[in-house]
């Protein structure tokens, strides 16, 4: 007898793997993939590499073992296997090699650092790196036992990017390019200095010169629109720059096959937060670029949200072998296809089109496709994309178990107009079991970003509170990518206007479904989404709980205490606080904040250095301070991506405290 579906858990999150970074063979035959998971004893997540024939046939793991293996890449002979571990100490991870046919990976470097990922030079007899130096006031800290117990006596700042969320304070080293060679590990630096870095670099065709963008100006930390295209020697040398009339920021840029052109990713507009991503075209040489994804108003980048694949991935833009197409992913009304454009520019083609495409990969021939494939449902699992028939598979089926014995409720896409008549995309879930005829509690999620997108990513957090008995429902409202540049731009120096507008008028809409119990409506959302909680309940009582998470309440204190301090200027007017206060506090959900009467739940992680904890403490003392039923729940060690990629502990802790929140006030 067939078991009956139950709803999901808070503790169903230790029970996902979780694929990523498919990469096809040269020759077709096989994948290579990372699978991650959870060890509930010792709270650690790892990674090992696994195998999938093309042609039909069950996975096998390839790597074992409790460390992380990330970053597999094929030798250009398809013989090997180099990948990035941490299983010589646990901590720093080296680059390995594997023979394909099996045996023990050998560690090919041995260097004290972090690693930003490498690639195989044509010839298959170097690896090119992107590589940060370990500091050398940390390395002689570790040699000295006396000085390691003690710890570090002081942090010496003087460049204005210091610390980055998820990675903490950052050493005084920048990204460099290094050349590994495979035979004999022996690895030479190209590139130096504390003042420039760049990106990750990629070989030209013929293997002699590495392509990469860095930002050269006499104060990289103050002109982010100012990076350009480079070349050096493969061996060493001198810089070369790839002169252009396209005067701002470059990045992801990839030689065409015959050598004669590069592609990369740019923008048009200078300090302008939240624009399309778009594809430029320039002779190899240097001359004219060209922005050939203009006309068809996409953003090239990866925004879709999810919880259980962590952040979205890029995907490295593909030329085709002929050196005339070019392959990307982009971001459109809550999925992300591929696409191809000619190089001159021109019809648009769809590869892949659906939900949610990840990272993708093609076999020398390019005849097929590996790429990870997710939906509303389904977490993700390795396809393949026949390019001849245009038909697709998967080659992996993680998680079908659990999923199968889940009863996750029922999704429905909508349409619906904003207050002002604007289109706009939205999405209900209700829960296992649900009943037309009955009258439902409601939870109103609002995603992050602002410049991202909710969509065909799957969402733990909003099956658990829909199974617990929940309506939830989430849209895109204007500041949202994958609608163009004037959807996203609308909110440009003007948080807190349409933004706000369309997320009532999704409210509005709901609350005119004959199902919704509009005395018990709640209202959640983390970073903007928490951003937006706070302004709601300085607005409107109307909502009877809310849970406000990881949030911004003070652009004025925002700026410079977030680890993309003064970039923020770029969202609110090109102006700084001191010179123009009164626009920061007019877009600042403190400011309304006296007005506030809704329960409010305040969740933030100690070590958030995207929206530092004092943005969720400002609400929280406000709201006890003028009496409104409030409480604070910190994380530890946590960063802004506690929901996606914390502890699992914690992230099962948060899921709880917030179901208890909405429980006491939506369904006494």
């Amino acid at each position: 007898m067939a078991r009956k579906p139950r709803p999901i858990k808070a503790t169903d999150l230790y029970r996902f793997q979780v694929v990523s970074d498919p990469q096809i063979s040269p020759d077709g035959q096989q994948v290579v993939y990372c699978v991650q998971r959870v060890d509930r004893k010792s709270e650690k997540k790892y990674t090992n590499l696994w195998l999938v024939p093309t042609g039909g046939g069950q996975p096998r793991q390839f790597t074992y073992g409790d460390h992380s293996d990330n970053h597999p890449r094929w030798s250009p002979d398809g013989t090997q296997i180099a990948f990035l571990s941490n299983r010589g100490n646990g901590q720093e991870s080296q680059i390995y090699l594997i023979p394909l046919a099996g045996g023990e990976a050998r560690p090919v470097t041995q260097m004290q650092g972090s690693f930003a990922g490498f690639e195989w030079s044509p010839d298959g007899t170097r690896l090119a790196c992107l590589f940060r130096k370990k500091d050398q006031e940390a390395i002689e800290r570790e040699k000295d036992e006396q000085k390691k117990k003690l710890g570090m006596v002081q942090r010496h700042i003087t460049r204005v990017f210091y610390k980055m969320d998820g990675a903490g304070y950052l050493p005084q080293e920048r990204w460099h390019i290094w050349v590994v060679k495979v035979k004999n590990g022996k690895a030479k630096q190209l590139t130096d200095g504390l003042a420039y870095e760049e990106g990750a670099p990629t070989w030209s065709p013929d293997g002699q010169q590495l392509l990469f963008a860095s930002t050269r100006t006499e104060n990289p930390d103050f002109d982010p629109d100012r990076a350009e295209l480079y070349t050096i020697p493969a061996g060493g040398g001198e810089l070369t720059q790839i002169e252009n009339d396209h005067q701002l920021g470059k990045w992801m840029p990839s030689y065409s096959p015959d050598g004669q052109w590069i592609a990369y990713l740019g923008r048009e507009m200078e300090g302008q937060f939240g624009q399309n991503s778009c594809l430029y075209v320039v002779p190899a040489g240097g001359g004219s670029a060209r922005n050939i994804s203009r006309d068809h108003d996409l953003h090239l980048s990866s925004t879709t949200l999810g919880d259980v694949v962590g952040s979205p991935a890029m995907t490295p833009l593909v030329w085709s072998v002929d050196s005339q197409t070019i392959y990307f992913t982009a971001s459109r009304r809550g999925g992300q296809p591929y696409f191809a454009l000619p190089r001159e520019g021109g019809a648009l083609q769809t590869i892949i089109d659906g939900q949610l495409s990840g990272p993708f990969s093609f076999d020398v021939a390019q005849s097929k496709i590996a790429y990870t494939h997710a939906n509303m449902t389904d977490p993700g699992n390795v396809w393949l994309h026949d390019v001849a028939s245009g038909t697709a598979r998967p080659l992996t089926r993680l998680n079908e178990k659990l999923l199968g014995r889940l009863d996750l409720g029922q999704i429905e896409e909508v349409q619906f107009q904003g207050q002002d008549g604007y289109e706009l995309q939205g999405w209900i879930l209700k829960p296992p079991g649900f009943d037309p005829a009955g009258s439902y509690p409601s939870i109103l999620e609002i995603h992050g970003g602002p410049q991202m997108q909710y969509g065909y990513g799957f969402m733990h957090e909003f099956y658990y509170l829909a199974a617990q008995g929940y309506v939830v429902y989430f849209s895109n409202p204007r500041g949202s990518q994958g609608y163009g540049n004037a959807h996203s731009l609308a909110i440009a120096n003007n948080w807190g206007t349409v933004d706000y507008e369309d997320v009532m008028a999704w409210a509005d809409y709901m609350a005119r479904q004959p199902y919704i119990d509009t005395a018990r409506m709640g209202v959640t959302g983390g970073s903007y989404g928490g951003y937006m909680t706070t302004t709601i309940i300085g607005r409107t009582d109307r909502f009877k709980a809310a849970c406000a998470q990881r949030l911004v309440s003070n652009l004025i204190s925002m700026w410079g205490s977030s680890d993309f301090n003064w970039i923020w200027t770029r969202a609110w007017g090109n102006e700084t606080p001191w010179e123009n206060l009164e626009n920061y506090w007019r877009q600042s959900p403190i400011s309304g904040i006296g007005n506030a009467k809704t329960p409010t739940l305040i969740i933030h992680s100690e070590r958030d250095f995207r929206c530092n904890l004092e943005q969720g403490e400002q609400v929280y003392v406000a709201l006890k301070k003028l009496g409104v039923d409030t409480e604070l729940v910190l994380f530890p060690e946590e960063s802004h991506g506690l929901s996606r990629g914390g502890r699992t502990d914690r992230r099962v802790a948060r899921l709880q405290h917030m179901a208890r929140w909405m429980d006491k006030y939506l369904k006494a």
